[in-house]
């Protein structure tokens, strides 16, 4: 092939420089006849030539002009003839007078050029004729080129015209060698036959494959398509080099192909075949720029595609609707999870209607035709469907909602417009519904445990397809799940609101009256579920009131009894009017005994506060086991916790003695006690909870105990809160020194009588004579008895608050015991009288001492028969 290629461009190249001499040739022969006739006509026309001709000797007149025009026109000869063709001057002075042949026409008075054979030589001439005035020729003038001269200048060219033909050869086989390289690179090395054979193979599978192939050009024109392609899109026969868009296929694809985008399996339709289209640039593996489209049928996959597609998306909700029902133990928020899991992959709207117990938390009874909403969801915020909580009735059985109870399962309506049993339940809503464009029912109830609890309801609109049958087959497994999480809900709501109502009737529903602290509190059960805290205010004799706030670790039914059964025992060892440290020991004992009774299975954690506040003195003496240090507002407003407060570990460890602090608190200064839910949260550690509730209560200045308390709600307390909280806020109060008579005595029973009359005076002055005989008689036998049985100096005061409060001390720690005298018995009957006349008596022990105290009320109180208490006393 390539030595072809050479010889062709040898044969062309040998060819066109033969044309090159032949032209060379011509071109000089043509070159000689035009100067040869220049200078015959410039000599025949010069001036004198005419005259020298008619001289007597033109030879010699003409000879000499004859060289001259020779040399200057660079021709080979000139000849100046008379018309019978006599030279008369010639440049070859040896023709002189011989005649010249082929001059008739000159002669006849016509001027020619031809290429002369014949003698003297073979030349290129022109032949001129001379005329006068009037026309007569009357000579000839000859000029031309030999034969030999012309062909030498054609010599002298033909060396460039070889040695450009021999260049041009090289350039030729240069080039043919360059471009059979590059073919056979491209052709990878096959020859003609190769590619011939391979051509037709390429043709044959391109029209055989069961995919479209097109190929569009960069200017969006049709380039090739083969026979799949032509049926996949209806393509008219005559359709190449025309515009893709203008051939009549479908927007999308034809947009598609047009854009020369890049794309995989990327779907589309065409007519009524779904086309898995695939497209890549033709660069960089073909010359011309374009896009090539290859097309799959995929209409029957499409559908087993689309089925599975289908039944993925149904277990993958199924799943989230694992995942996303039931996060909280509210019936509620349960039944509007179910509602928004179902929207709008499966439903345009969803609606939930429950029992009334059910959403109470109750057992579910007889299923109630009444359902109550409480959940709805839908694509749009509006919707043709009543409220939530509103009470829907199913009360005409044919209602797919009536059925569905009544049996049990779901029940599907694919097309609302003819289901005149719900159109005739309620057929105004049924209107609306359908006015705005809901068409589809699928109801299912809700059941747990062979109870029925509700009934959810999925609906959609015109704008989607019918429920099919499969789709009440998911409804009912959805229905089911969320069923479980709905009771679920409903237990752990009975359980939660019996917790609630025992914890309330554990704590103190109304705090005790009393003038030694002005009282606010709050309670805030935890989200999670009731916990263990309490707070308590318990007024004490002489003016005292103690303070207690504890916390039983846990939540639930076991921590509010542990709680009532700490508070109760707080109660009651107040009763014996012993100081915090040994209340707290006594509670950490009977902790400790609780968990050993239940095996390790009860109380996991306790801690309590207990502090009693005296209003006559200012003191307060306070104890912590394992509990946060309270908070101490002072009347100028600043605030500081109160972490001199030594703390002991908590309830039922046991490891150290509890000690107490002794603080001096001057009027109008507030003690806030709290449990650690108030400051700590998991999103808030307790140091900045402390500091929160610092600057919380440094602010506002002078407040009511009830405004603080409502101040450190509103800025501390979290919506989501785990931990349940109590907060206790007091302001102390002194009683006024009016109040307030003491005397001191020695043991000696003489000076009985003088502090009866003193007694008697100060009643006077308080307006409280009415009860002067009875206090004289109570305070007659308690001198007594301490002067009789006490030791050291005896102490007597009397303190005028809600009740007028006795109270005799002394140095002994003996105790008398009341007791019934017997007949004969000469003593024993004295702190009968006081029990009797006193509304309450008591004994509180100090560290100088006792002290024995009675109350009594104030005004009209009922006083005991004298002839009774005779009788009693049995003189």
């Amino acid at each position: 092939m390539l030595i072809l290629q050479i010889v062709v461009a040898a044969v062309l190249i040998a060819g066109a420089v033969a044309a090159l001499s032949f032209e060379a040739q011509h071109d000089g022969q043509q070159n000689a006849e035009n100067r040869s006739l220049a200078a015959a006509e410039s000599f025949a026309d010069a001036p004198g030539t005419e005259a020298a001709l008619r001289s007597g000797a033109p030879a010699d007149a003409l000879q000499p002009h004859v060289e001259e025009a020779r040399h200057g026109s660079g021709v080979d000869f000139v000849s100046v003839m008379n018309p019978s063709g006599i030279r008369l001057a010639d440049s070859d002075r040896t023709l002189i007078g011989l005649r010249a042949e082929g001059i008739d026409r000159a002669a006849s008075g016509e001027a020619f050029t031809e290429i002369f054979r014949g003698d003297p030589s073979k030349a290129a001439r022109a032949v001129v004729p001379v005329t006068d005035a009037d026309g007569t020729v009357v000579g000839i003038v000859a000029a031309g080129v030999r034969i030999e001269h012309i062909g030498a200048y054609v010599n002298r060219q033909m060396p460039v015209l070889f040695g450009s033909a021999a260049a041009a050869l090289a350039l030729a086989t240069i080039s043919a060698v360059l471009v059979s390289r590059r073919l056979r690179r491209q052709t990878h090395g096959l020859g003609p036959t190769e590619m011939t054979r391979m051509y037709e193979h390429h043709d044959a599978v391109l029209h055989a494959v069961r995919e479209g192939v097109l190929i569009i050009g960069s200017d969006g024109r049709l380039v090739l398509a083969n026979d799949e392609a032509r049926k996949l899109l209806e393509i008219p026969v005559g359709a190449e080099r025309r515009r893709i868009v203008d051939l009549g296929l479908d927007g999308d694809i034809a947009e598609l192909l047009a854009s020369g985008r890049e794309v995989t399996d990327e779907v589309h339709r065409a007519g009524d075949r779904l086309l898995a289209v695939n497209t890549r640039p033709t660069a960089p593996r073909a010359g011309v720029p374009g896009t090539v489209a290859t097309l799959r049928d995929t209409t029957e996959l499409s559908a087993l595609t689309g089925t599975a597609r289908v039944a993925r998306e149904r277990l993958g909700m199924l799943y989230e609707a694992g995942v996303r029902i039931g996060t909280t133990l509210d019936v509620r928020q349960t039944a509007e999870e179910l509602a928004q899991v179902s929207v709008p992959r499966f439903a345009d709207f969803a609606t939930v209607e429950l029992l009334d117990s059910v959403v109470r938390g109750e057992e579910p009874g007889r299923v109630d035709t009444d359902l109550r909403r409480a959940a709805l969801s839908g694509r749009r915020a509006d919707s043709p469907f009543q409220p939530v909580g509103d009470v829907i009735g199913f009360d005409i059985p044919t209602t797919p909602m009536a059925a569905a109870l009544a049996s049990g399962h779901g029940v599907r309506e694919a097309d609302l417009t003819v289901a005149h049993g719900w159109r005739a339940q309620d057929p105004p809503g049924a209107e609306a519904a359908l006015a705005y464009g809901i068409r589809s029912l699928v109801t299912v109830p809700l059941r747990a445990g062979g109870v029925v609890l509700g009934v959810t309801n999925f609906w959609r609109t015109k704008d989607a397809a019918p429920f099919e049958p499969e789709d009440l087959s998911f409804a009912e497994e959805l229905a089911a799940r969320a069923a479980v999480a709905i009771d679920n809900a409903r237990r752990y709501t009975r359980e939660h609101a019996l917790a609630v109502a025992l914890q309330r009737s554990l704590l103190p529903g109304v705090l005790p009256e009393q003038d030694s602290v002005e009282v606010a509190h709050r309670y805030l059960p935890a989200h999670a579920g009731v916990g263990g805290d309490w707070f308590d205010v318990i007024p004490l004799p002489g003016a005292r009131v103690a303070l207690v706030v504890g916390d039983v670790v846990g939540h639930g039914m076991h921590a509010a009894a542990t709680m009532g059964r700490l508070r109760t025992a707080v109660h009651n060892f107040t009763t014996l009017d012993m100081p915090p440290d040994e209340i707290l020991g006594h509670l950490d004992e009977l902790v400790t005994r609780i968990e050993e009774e239940e095996g390790g299975d009860g109380i996991t954690g306790a801690t309590c506060l207990y502090a009693i506040y005296d209003s006559v003195t200012g003191r307060c003496c306070l104890a912590r086991a394992g509990h946060p240090a309270p908070a101490l507002v002072r009347p100028d407003g600043t605030v500081e916790l109160l972490p001199d407060a030594p703390v002991s570990p908590p309830l039922g460890v046991g490891v150290l003695p509890v000690e107490t602090v002794e603080l001096q608190l001057p009027e109008g200064s507030g003690l806030v006690l709290f449990t650690d839910g108030l400051v700590e949260h998991r999103d808030r550690d307790i140091d900045a909870g402390l500091h929160l509730l610092r600057s919380t209560l440094a602010e506002g200045g002078d407040r009511t105990p009830e405004e603080m308390c409502e101040a450190v709600v509103r800025a501390m307390v979290v919506p989501d809160r785990t931990d349940d909280i109590a907060l206790l806020v007091a302001r102390t109060r002194l009683l006024e020194p009016w109040r307030i008579a003491e005397w001191d005595l020695p043991l000696d029973p003489s000076a009985v009588s003088p502090v009866r009359a003193a007694c008697g005076r100060q009643l006077e002055e308080w307006g409280l004579a009415d009860i002067a005989f009875t206090t004289e008689l109570i305070l007659s036998e308690l001198i007594t008895n301490a002067v009789r049985y006490g030791a050291g100096s005896v102490h007597v005061r009397l303190l005028y608050e809600r009740s007028l409060i006795c109270e005799v001390s002394d140095g002994s720690s003996t105790a008398p015991h009341l007791r019934h005298a017997a007949t004969t018995d000469e003593g024993g009957r004295g702190l009968f009288l006081v029990s009797q006349f006193a509304r309450r008596w008591g004994i509180r022990y100090t560290p100088a001492g006792k002290v024995i105290w009675t109350e009594q009320p104030l005004f009209d109180a009922p006083q005991p028969a004298v002839d009774q208490l005779l009788d009693a006393i049995s003189w």
